[in-house]
């Protein structure tokens, strides 16, 4: 019987280890434990207006941040914001998410929005993925891009938010889907350490395109990816399904590729984020030219210095066509079955 137990109480203590260290290799510790994050502290970021202005100009354009925490008409070229629904947040409209993803009212309503939020609560929840009660942000919200925000820019953007005017209107929390709602607690990781603004980028275009694109999330759209993990080799080559109320789209390839973008010239580009055209061809509301098209043209020159830097991927995707098997990026998209 004492062999018994001794054997049962061996084979306890192997499967735990097995588990302990398939748990370590794979997915790691975070699903269970829970979001990486930082204490809070009570700093508070001056109004100046330097930061009002750059505030408004980042949140109204670059970062996008209305454009997920508002209600739009999607129907309508440059899918309008609702009238009095600047910033009250919405239900994502794009039935591919696992599960329903809620961008919330970012207005300085104190019921419904973050007006009761600190200053230190809306820099952890933007730059690092975590809300004011310690829960992981689905990562639809580009924090992962923000942590290379600079401090003067997430000063900034706080400083404008706040004087962003009360929406009352209260939403449903996110519903995030099993296994998904667990793994994603991995995604937060805290800013310990200043972020200073590139000093070469005021003198280097294509620097400050490569900081614009990233604060854009440009990226998260136009790189593929199979279960949130991005397709090896095919950085912003385009193909990642968009599907909703504007119709079945594909994200375009931005590289200078021939099956890209490499016939733009600066011109062109300037016209197309400013417009939603390309030349007579309309482009869908999900690609939100409608926000980026705000930008100054510096800005848009700068991205656009930074998109000829990129490694051309020959990678053709064609939303006039029928949606097939692409073997490169592993979606169903126009001309899929050509690459």
């Amino acid at each position: 019987m004492k062999g018994l137990l001794k054997w049962t109480a061996i084979s306890v203590i192997v499967v735990v280890v097995l588990f302990a260290t398939g748990i370590s290799a794979t997915i790691g510790w975070r699903p269970i434990l829970g979001p990486k994050y930082r204490s809070l502290t009570d700093r508070k970021f001056e109004l100046t207006p330097q930061r009002l202005e750059r505030g408004r100009y980042l949140v109204t354009s670059v970062a996008a941040c209305l454009g997920c925490h508002s209600e739009h008409d999607w129907k309508a070229h440059g899918a309008p914001v609702v009238a009095g629904l600047e910033g009250g947040g919405e239900v994502m409209p794009i039935p591919d998410l696992p599960g329903t993803v809620v961008a919330r009212n970012i207005t300085s309503d104190r019921e419904t929005g973050v007006g009761a939020w600190t200053d230190d609560e809306l820099a952890r929840a933007i730059r690092e993925g975590v809300d004011r009660e310690g829960q992981t942000l689905f990562p639809m919200m580009p924090y992962e891009h923000y942590r290379q925000m600079s401090d003067e820019d997430l000063a900034s953007i706080i400083v404008y938010l706040r004087t962003l005017p009360p929406v009352r209107r209260a939403l449903p929390k996110s519903e995030i889907i099993f296994p998904v709602k667990y793994l994603v607690r991995s995604a937060p990781e805290p800013v310990m350490q200043p972020v200073y603004t590139d000093a070469a980028a005021s003198t280097d275009p294509a620097r400050r395109g490569a900081y614009l694109v990233n604060i854009a999330g440009c990226a998260d759209c136009h790189t593929p990816d199979v279960r949130g993990v991005p397709v090896a080799g095919m950085d912003f080559a385009g193909g990642a399904p968009r599907n909703g109320p504007w119709g079945n789209v594909s994200s375009a390839n931005l590289t200078p590729d021939d099956s890209g973008i490499k016939y733009y010239d600066e011109a062109l580009f300037l016209q197309v984020m400013h417009t939603g055209f390309v030349r007579a061809r309309e482009l869908k509301p999900i690609m939100p030219y409608w926000i980026y098209g705000k930008m100054s043209d510096d800005d848009l020159k700068a991205i656009f210095a930074y998109l000829r830097t990129l490694k051309p991927v020959h990678h053709r995707v064609d939303n006039s066509e029928a949606a097939s098997l692409c073997k490169l990026c592993r979606q169903k998209h126009g001309a899929g079955q050509e690459n």
